[in-house]
């Protein structure tokens, strides 16, 4: 999808408004990367340590169950 927007002054820095059709919506922290006149905005990922830590955090659960057996037929030709 493209959109159009104008670079504005905020203070001391260049701004864009994002159009609601491509934000990232309230409070995102995001990445800004230039190559020539090209300028790539990504949402700032988590550090790895902090999603094994959210991961860990979740509830155990109370047991693990087992399966029964499956048995897997013969076929002939494979």
């Amino acid at each position: 999808m493209t959109v159009t927007s104008r670079t504005f002054r905020s203070g001391n820095s260049d701004a864009v408004r994002l159009p609601k059709e491509i934000s990232f919506g309230p409070g995102v922290e995001v990445v800004i990367e230039r190559k020539g006149d090209v300028v790539t905005l990504t949402p700032k990922r988590k550090p790895v340590k902090e999603a094994l830590a959210r991961l860990r955090s979740l509830p155990k659960p109370s047991g693990v169950g087992v399966r029964e057996d499956v048995e897997i037929p013969e076929r002939s030709g494979l």
